[in-house]
């Protein structure tokens, strides 16, 4: 339970860190929080925990694999509010598209490796 309390305060310290930056400098903030900050924490967390290499590689791999939906939710959302859709609205629709776009990735994948 400790270790779950740690790994919760540390990233709570750093996504509270980059939204701080963010507040004073927008494009620091953006840049910051486009690393891969989470990616990198959660690699860590898993070789800490002695997870094996091919647990490893699957979790970078996933990764990898979320990048190019990830680029079309933020570039929908980003579209979205440069039209002037209400911030809710504009997460609602980028969220659904990444929903959709994550299916058809995944369906796509399975068809792939059959």
């Amino acid at each position: 339970m400790t270790a779950f309390l740690v790994k919760v305060l540390s990233s709570a310290l750093v996504i509270g860190l980059v939204t701080e930056v963010a507040r004073r400098s927008p494009s620091l903030g953006g840049v910051l929080s486009a690393l891969p900050v989470v990616s990198l924490i959660s690699f860590a967390w898993l070789v800490k925990q002695g997870s094996e290499r091919a647990e490893l590689s699957t979790f970078l791999k996933s990764v990898l694999l979320g990048l190019p939906v990830t680029f079309l939710l933020l570039a929908v959302l980003y579209g979205l509010i440069r039209l002037g859709i209400p911030i809710f609205y504009s997460i609602l629709g980028a969220t659904s598209f990444f929903i959709v776009c994550w299916y058809i990735q995944r369906h796509l994948q399975q068809w792939w490796q059959t």
